[in-house]
């Protein structure tokens, strides 16, 4: 057996696929939250136009979703662990770190429903499709968690830069956005109070008769 052959055999190349393209994808995952965020807000480049900023946002989901397809089909051709395609779809289904697995199981079902939905949204009308996609809000941190439980290479500094980074960038946005709300509905609440107060007479004005 020649050396390249038994490195071949070694080397876990489609475990080491599978982490990778995993950690790729939550910083693709993260990042499409922190566009999503920030056109909603508002917030995007000024010198770009709205559509510039959906399309980007659409792009790099769809980059992620195949990505996603790498992630799942490197992991169950592993050989050194044994992941039936099933567990990928039904949570916690698999005897190989059942809670991991199950919380990867579970940000793809979310991510799923998705892009079907996003795939009929001219059929399913502007409503559903909107309630459905803020299940990618929550599949987020399930993607995380996955990534945390199912690694063990928080050791390596670039993985753990990678990882916090993205969390970090999540966090940022999704706190800008709630201090904005947050605002909005003080600034609406005193406004209502202002309008639906008594009415005052000016001083030096007097009521006739």
């Amino acid at each position: 057996m020649s050396a390249t052959t038994a490195a071949a055999t070694t080397v876990p190349w489609l475990w080491l696929t599978s982490r990778a393209s995993g950690l790729v994808l939550l910083v693709l995952f993260s990042a499409v939250v922190v566009l999503g965020v920030a056109t909603q807000m508002g917030s995007a480049p000024r010198s770009w136009p709205r559509f510039v900023s959906a399309e980007l946002h659409r792009t790099l989901a769809l980059f992620a979703v195949a990505l996603l397809a790498l992630h799942v089909l490197t992991a169950i051709l592993d050989p050194f662990v044994s992941i039936g395609w099933w567990a990928t779809i039904l949570p916690f289904a698999s005897h190989y770190r059942a809670v991991a697995l199950g919380l990867g199981a579970l940000t793809i079902d979310l991510g799923a429903a998705v892009v079907v939905t996003s795939l009929m949204r001219r059929r399913l009308g502007h409503r559903v499709w909107r309630a459905v996609h803020w299940l990618a809000y929550l599949a987020w941190p399930l993607a995380l968690a996955h990534s945390l439980s199912a690694g063990g290479d928080l050791g390596i500094w670039w993985v753990a830069a990678l990882i916090w980074g993205s969390v970090g960038a999540v966090l940022l946005v999704v706190s800008i956005r709630v201090t904005a709300a947050i605002r909005g509905a003080v600034a609406s609440a005193s406004t209502l109070r202002i309008g639906s107060g008594p009415s005052r007479i000016p001083n030096g004005i007097r009521r006739a008769g």
